[in-house]
């Protein structure tokens, strides 16, 4: 493909106000592959306003747009519960998909995706932007080359406090069986980096709770109940791919008022590995990454010139995506098997499927 030939780019859609208006049709509008043709809402009323917004096509019926010859890819991202179907009737229409996570309620459903992009030889690529983020992949480069020597302990604190204010509104995320909750917000992320990292999790006992057990809806003084978790503390054990046994423990909040953020540590024989950011506002900018060797003399890190972005932008989150999206166009161009896709996708799915298990049963799951 001449990737400076608009005519030659794939025509992608966009599902999803939210994420997909603000994140992933800014990294469209910079892409070499690819080129914003239509935006998705359910409800027809929004269709003036979206095109005058974003200059696409609207759709309001899910059956047009997955049978419109004018689109090659759908992006979705609308809330996780619609997700399945939606990206069931895109495949069975050669759509190709990139889905936010988590990508569908159970991992029953991600396997029927799975099942479905196989036999019609479709790219489904999941939008794991940490994996595309340059201290993180110089993280994934430290520990492949076996810098720390054998690795004793993980430990990964997420702690936000992004609905930590009781008087933030009931929606979604508030309910379970929507998908809502700190497993699908930040979990599905944990665990998949983890995967990435480290190996797989083959053991995982864990709990889950319900800090604010109401909210109130919009513009309203009604309570509604609040089943979605919004914390999870968790203990893995992961298979390193050096057929190890590494001792994992993983805490979630999305309830931590001035929280400690995002922080990995890793500890092994030959040193110690620390990712963090406490940035709350902006969950890419603002990581740091330091070294301590045996000495204990600790090095400040940073990516090598090879992972940096080419382009970045206000909110940290574009530059990762347009490189996520980067990798999907690749898939679709050659052909290939996309990483991250639904293969990463049930991975995470099944961690948290069995810390769920775990925690209404009181048992260790294994996996």
């Amino acid at each position: 493909m001449n990737k400076n030939n608009t005519s030659s780019k794939l025509r992608i859609a966009i599902a999803g106000l939210g994420f997909g208006k603000k994140i992933h049709l800014e990294a469209l509008k910079e892409s070499d592959y690819f080129i914003p043709t239509a935006i998705y809402h359910y409800k027809k009323e929004k269709g003036p306003s979206l095109e005058n917004e974003t200059g696409l096509n609207f759709y309001h019926e899910w059956e047009k747009l997955v049978k419109s010859r004018d689109i090659d890819g759908i992006i979705i991202a609308t809330s996780p519960e619609s997700r399945f179907q939606l990206a069931k009737e895109a495949l069975l229409n050669n759509k190709h998909l990139l889905l936010e996570k988590p990508v569908a309620l159970t991992s029953q459903e991600i396997e029927e995706l799975q099942r479905i992009s196989l036999i019609k030889n479709l790219s489904v690529c999941v939008d794991f932007e940490y994996r595309a983020v340059p201290l993180f992949q110089q993280t994934k480069k430290i520990i492949d080359e076996d810098t720390l020597g054998k690795i004793y302990l993980i430990k990964l604190d997420w702690l936000m406090g992004s609905r930590s204010d009781p008087k933030r509104a009931w929606n979604w995320y508030s309910l379970k069986e929507k998908g809502g909750g700190v497993i699908g917000a930040l979990g599905t992320h944990a665990f998949d980096m983890l995967n990435w990292f480290f190996g797989e999790s083959v053991k995982v006992s864990g709990k889950l709770s319900t800090s604010i057990k109401e909210r109130s809806l919009p513009n309203s003084s009604k309570l509604l109940e609040v089943t979605s978790e919004d914390i999870c503390i968790a203990n893995l054990e992961i298979n390193n791919y050096n057929s190890s046994s590494i001792p994992c423990q993983v805490s979630l909040s999305s309830i931590s008022k001035n929280g400690r953020g995002f922080s990995l540590e890793v500890y092994g024989s030959e040193g110690s590995l620390f990712l963090r950011s406490e940035n709350q506002k902006d969950y890419v900018h603002g990581f740091s990454l330091k070294f301590s060797n045996k000495e204990d003399k600790t090095h400040n890190l940073t990516a090598d010139l090879l992972y940096n972005f080419e382009k970045t932008w206000t909110d940290g989150r574009i530059a990762p995506v347009k490189r996520i999206h980067n990798l999907w166009a690749e898939s679709i161009n050659n052909q290939t098997p996309v990483i991250p896709g639904l293969s990463e996708g049930l991975i995470s799915q099944r961690v948290c499927e069995a810390i769920r298990k775990s925690s209404e049963s009181g048992l260790n799951i294994k996996i």
